[in-house]
């Protein structure tokens, strides 16, 4: 019973060390990135809830949880959860891709960029990066919502800002 109290409290004080350890981290990525304050609280939220879920999981083990009747509740919740979520793939795969964005995509706000999509080329300046799309604001003045699944599959070029859009030239009116 000793060993489990001493054991409770050194996982209580590395829990401690760690969620300071992923706030630093989350903050000197937020400074680099200079990601606006909703999107360092949705980051900062999911990674809690992970950071504390891990934790929960270590004391129920270190408290003697049978090992086999926890993973059964816990692949039962799962599959339970799997089965709801997958009318809504789209929704996870966006929110997933807007947390690799947040850490991986080498593009910010003010960006120019151009979209180099087989189908509908894309160029314009990022106006914003949120959970589940990025909003581009072309040369024309459209407002563009990209999915953020989507634009970590398509190739993005950054482009110069004083590079001016291409125009077409117009064609001459047949009467």
């Amino acid at each position: 019973m000793q060993n489990q109290i001493l054991l409770l409290l050194i996982l209580l004080g590395l829990y401690f060390l760690s969620g300071t350890a992923i706030r630093i981290f989350v903050r000197r990525v937020v400074e680099t990135k200079e990601a606006p304050n909703k999107r360092k609280a949705l980051i900062k939220k999911a990674l809690g809830i992970t950071h504390l879920m891990v934790f929960v999981f270590a004391a129920l083990m270190v408290l003697g949880i049978d090992y086999s009747n926890l993973v059964v509740f816990l692949s039962s919740t799962f599959a339970i959860l799997g089965v709801a979520m997958v009318a809504q793939w789209s929704i996870l795969s966006n929110i997933t891709s807007g947390i690799l964005i947040f850490f991986n995509f080498p593009y910010r706000v003010g960006d120019r960029i151009r979209v180099a999509n087989k189908d509908y080329e894309m160029v314009g300046i990022i106006e914003e990066i949120s959970t589940f799309h990025v909003l581009i604001r072309k040369d024309e003045g459209e407002l563009i919502t990209y999915p953020n699944s989507l634009i970590l599959q398509t190739p993005v070029i950054k482009l110069p800002q004083s590079e001016k859009p291409v125009q077409k030239p117009e064609q001459p009116e047949t009467d």
